[in-house]
């Protein structure tokens, strides 16, 4: 009876093993990486992200656009920079600015509200909160939303509440604030409504303009990261596993996707998603970068990085930008999740990248910024600060953030040479503005001058130094060797003259072996 005992156990230990070899093996299978496909959920279009319409706004939101792409299209700035001011914020900036209207806006982690010059660096505005931040805003018609977290210490392990909050841009007074959870996530605003996530689990839509609460939906885990917009659905990573998309109108539920199963603890979203091409582009703390189908939600691909990936993702050309704690940056195949190229960096990289012009700029937490041509991973050019997500930018400077400190950088390379406009090139850029169907009142030439077109004073000289030799003419513009000059009534398509003029006149700066835009 004894032996038939021992001889039982012994085969339940035998079983126990097996199951316990079996249900590895069936972890590590399903935790395996993923090759994706290029025909299948996968939309090829070359990506033009819409350049902000509202005039006098650069860079409205966390990763530039709704769509959370990190790209600046028709930026063209490129390194070397000179440092043209330094901005002292006092305690950590984790997330970038927005530029509008002049200004930077953003928010230190003691919770102190920034608006500073985007010219010279001066502080315009600051409003403390009293609460702890760590998140970038929004703007939208002239006010920016700042989501907050809880009162200090930061780090308290029993939390409340946090707060939405929307400010007028040009003073800092508050138009409205809501009470929320403890809130990370970068607001977005889209069609009237500004959408953010807090540590609840909650994600909600308010109105943009009065604050009212529209819809709100409960996910199963911490929300940290920002909301992505694209294609009428917002999307969004939880602690719980999973990511989400949702109806951008009613906040239902349009499909639920989860990180792969693995031995051990199961990865979760901090990573701020990307949508693009027809797909969802995500990091996870289980170390992998994954792709979602934007319309089914199904598994695409998912690749590993070796560490963290905390990271959201920049997409440009067909390819995906992020870094991951393993201290490596990876380039990889938007529709396979195969690895185009990896650096590595002197340092974890938590904070998120940034593409401009062709080069890709990210910072580690070793305090040093890169930017690499984002063709091939080779380094362009570095700053001795920056730690997380480092840079923003307009059409004519770039802005750097550093651990306490942001600096605006202007190109270091000189001027290119200017070239006079031709006869021709005058006449096409004004039968463009419409002046050939103008009646206008005559204005008497300039002496030394050549009047191209009826109705419309264009004075064209041989050279620039002529035009600038000129005696002045009242309301007149000159552009290189050329003198412009409308009535009132047509001064808005003087402005595209002249805008135009300045865009023939001075060359295309790049050289041909700077890297492909």
């Amino acid at each position: 009876m004894r032996r038939a005992a021992i001889v039982v156990a012994a085969l339940l230990v035998v079983l126990a093993l097996g199951v316990g070899g079996a249900f590895v093996v069936h972890r590590k299978e399903q935790a395996r990486d993923v090759r994706g496909s290029s025909t299948v959920e996968f939309v090829p279009q070359q990506l033009a992200p819409t350049r902000p319409t509202e005039p006098g706004v650069s860079w409205p939101t966390y990763g530039h656009d709704p769509e959370r792409l990190r790209f600046a299209n028709g930026v063209e700035l490129a390194p070397p920079f000179k440092r043209v001011w330094m901005f002292r914020a006092q305690s950590l900036v984790e997330f970038p600015p927005v530029i509008a209207y002049g200004r930077l806006f953003f928010a230190n982690n003691a919770g102190v509200l920034y608006a500073i010059s985007a010219k010279t660096g001066k502080r315009a505005w600051k409003r403390a909160t009293n609460r702890c931040q760590a998140a970038s805003p929004a703007v939208n018609r002239r006010l920016v939303y700042f989501a907050l977290l809880n009162r200090p210490p930061c780090n308290a392990k029993k939390v409340r509440d946090g707060e939405l909050v929307a400010l007028y841009a040009g003073s800092g007074r508050v138009r409205w604030r809501k009470r929320i959870g403890p809130s990370e996530s970068s607001p977005v605003v889209v069609d009237g409504r500004v959408f953010v996530g807090d540590w609840t689990g909650r994600v909600y839509a308010f109105s943009a303009n009065t604050g009212k609460l529209r819809w709100s939906y409960q996910t199963g885990g911490r929300v940290k990261g920002a909301l992505t917009f694209s294609g009428g659905r917002i999307y969004v990573g939880s602690y719980d596993h999973h990511v989400y998309a949702l109806n951008e109108k009613t906040g239902k539920v349009v499909w639920k996707a989860g990180a792969q199963q693995r031995l051990g603890h199961r990865g979760e979203f901090y990573s701020t998603p990307a949508a693009a091409y027809g797909r969802v582009y995500i990091g996870s703390t289980d170390g992998k970068v994954y792709s979602f189908g934007a319309a089914t939600g199904k598994l695409r691909w998912s690749q590993s990085t070796g560490g963290y990936v905390y990271a959201s993702p920049a997409v440009w050309r067909q390819r995906v930008y992020v870094g991951s704690y393993s201290g490596r940056f990876f380039c990889f195949d938007a529709a396979t999740g195969d690895v185009k190229w990896k650096f590595n960096a002197n340092g974890p990289i938590s904070g998120s990248p940034t593409v401009l012009a062709g080069r890709v700029y990210f910072s580690t937490l070793k305090r040093r910024t890169y930017s690499l041509d984002a063709r091939t991973g080779r380094v362009v050019w570095t700053f001795p600060d920056g730690k997380y997500s480092p840079v923003v930018a307009d059409l004519t400077r770039m802005y750097l953030v550093g651990y306490t400190r942001l600096y605006g950088l202007d190109e270091k390379r000189k001027a290119a040479p200017l070239r006079p406009i031709t006869t021709a090139q005058l006449l096409a850029i004004l039968h463009r503005a419409g002046f050939a169907r103008a009646r206008l009142g005559h204005v008497r030439p300039l002496p030394g001058a050549t009047q191209v077109m009826r109705g419309v004073f264009a004075a064209r000289y041989r050279t620039i130094e002529a035009a600038k030799a000129a005696p002045p003419l009242a309301g007149g513009t000159r552009v290189c060797n050329v003198v412009v000059a409308a009535p009132r009534g047509a001064r808005r398509k003087l402005a595209r003259v002249v805008a135009a003029l300045r865009t023939a006149c001075v060359p295309t700066r790049r050289a041909a072996a700077a890297p492909a835009r």
